[in-house]
């Protein structure tokens, strides 16, 4: 599966961002997703999970009832709605595919394939 991330930019606090995953090369109806990101000098982290039908999400704490998951197996695409964006939020975004799993999980390390990063700055 190659997976291909977009939809960063430069945002100003309080604006919002949607983030794109687009799939290729197999069905991601069979995958659960996840979306993480990284700052510079941090770890990555875990940001939402999602199930295979779309049916079950995840968040991480700071993400919950500002950023969104969803998906349409139908374009091979998952989405990351992001609003009310703050500058700690500033990361590169990756999404990634796990097979094994109901849903998205949040070990990095669960994860079977992985997109490229898309850069999202948020100025404040």
């Amino acid at each position: 599966v190659q997976l291909q991330a977009s939809g960063g930019g430069l945002v100003q606090a309080g604006g919002s961002l949607r983030l794109s995953c687009a799939a290729s090369g197999h069905t991601l109806s069979s995958y659960a997703m996840g979306w993480f990101r990284q700052a510079p000098g941090k770890e990555r982290e875990f940001v939402a999970g999602i199930s295979r039908s779309g049916s079950v999400t995840d968040y991480e704490d700071s993400a919950k009832g500002r950023f969104t998951i969803s998906r349409d197996n139908a374009k091979n695409t998952v989405y990351l709605q992001m609003d009310s964006l703050k500058p700690e939020d500033t990361a590169v975004y990756c999404c990634a595919a796990a097979s094994r799993y109901p849903i998205g999980p949040t070990n990095p390390s669960s994860y079977d394939y992985w997109g490229q990063g898309t850069l999202v700055t948020v100025s404040s």
